[in-house]
């Protein structure tokens, strides 16, 4: 046979052999699995005439029982020009008990109550042209976190509002907030569109008094890269969990930043929460036949030993095809979850059966 003919038939070959290799190494969609909750929806009682708005935020109370809500100001397009206040604490029975942060936020995104019941939350976009035509002083809001006494009163704010950069002074977008044992807080960024050639995948780290320390990872696809860090937690051997929303996987780093593995049976994942036995509850709000062909929205809940979805929450029924499911999680101490609904808005509460 020709050299070249011989080449040709190699690199066939060759080309062949990676297709096998990228197929067998693709993860299949996982869209069952046992369902031992019952759903509870529109939980949560606010005040006559303040509607749900979008959702995103939710955390749990370090009396493990309240749930802290952060929505849109009754809306589904933000915060701007609004006087609701977006941050809300409801006992355990969906009681209001109290709620403040009117007038600060764009649009607040994602929530995090630290071990001493301190309340911190992200600002994860700037306003539009036309909401700053329509609202002139609003223009220097959002792009910035800031942590509230359980009361409301602001004892932090990190970056600036208004603006978006590169830290100690700036952060881009931010998407969620997670505090260390010793401290630390770990500030996710960014929210803004993964086409953009400037996109920014991140998480920049604080001490407790807001001096910036370092930044972990970059944008990109590869090990310890991300697009869209949209949540953390923390598992019970002290490593930090991300789910990389738009590059459809959670990452598992160490305290430092150091990439240790990654697991993609939970999908295209918003938010998520882990119980004490490393159980890791991931709510994938986005999967479509456009963003993640083949997979559905919902909660998958499996291990992180092993990274194995082993229980699938179904998503609400909906007008559309692919149904709706919340972003942000939270388990309380029964074992109870929620979640915050960015498109039928509002909280939803899952029973454990």
């Amino acid at each position: 046979m020709p050299t070249s003919a011989l080449s040709k038939v190699l690199s066939i070959a060759v080309v062949a052999l990676l297709s096998v290799q990228v197929q067998t190494q693709e993860q299949q969609p996982v869209n069952s699995g046992a369902n031992p909750y019952r759903v509870i929806r529109n939980w949560g009682t606010v005040p006559e005439g303040r509607p749900w708005g979008a959702a995103n935020g939710v955390a749990i109370d370090k009396d493990g029982k309240s749930v802290w809500v952060a929505d849109r100001c009754g809306t589904g397009q933000g915060c701007v020009g609004s006087k609701v206040d977006p941050i809300q604490k409801f006992d355990e029975n969906g009681k209001r008990l109290t709620a403040f942060g009117a007038g600060m936020f764009v649009w607040p995104h994602g929530l995090h109550v630290d071990r001493d019941g301190n309340i911190w939350v992200a600002d994860s976009r700037r306003p539009t042209d036309a909401e700053i035509k329509a609202f002139p002083a609003e223009k220097n809001k959002g792009s910035f976190v800031v942590k509230f006494s359980p009361e409301g009163k602001v004892l932090m704010t990190l970056g600036k509002s208004g603006m978006a950069g590169n830290p100690p002074e700036l952060l881009t977008d931010p998407t969620n907030v997670l505090t260390g044992p010793n401290g630390d807080v770990y500030v996710s960024e960014s929210h803004t569109d993964v086409l953009d050639p400037n996109l920014v995948g991140r998480i920049s780290v604080f001490d407790k008094n807001g001096k910036f320390i370092k930044t972990i990872g970059k944008t990109g696809t590869g090990p310890g890269e991300f697009r869209t860090p949209h949540a953390m937690a923390w598992d019970s051997r002290g490593r930090l969990v991300v789910a990389d929303r738009h590059n459809h996987r959670i990452q598992v780093l160490d305290k430092d930043g150091k990439f240790i593995t990654e697991f993609r049976e939970f999908s295209r994942v918003s938010g998520i929460t882990i119980d004490k036995d490393d159980n890791l509850y991931a709510a994938d709000s986005e999967s479509d036949a456009r963003r993640h062909p083949g997979w559905l929205k919902g909660i998958r809940i499996g291990n992180l030993k092993d990274g194995k979805v082993t229980m699938f929450v179904p998503p609400h029924k909906t007008e559309a095809p692919e149904g709706a499911m919340g972003e942000g999680i939270a388990r309380d101490a029964a074992g109870n979850l929620y979640t915050a609904e960015a498109t039928v808005r509002g909280v939803t509460k899952y029973v454990r059966n």
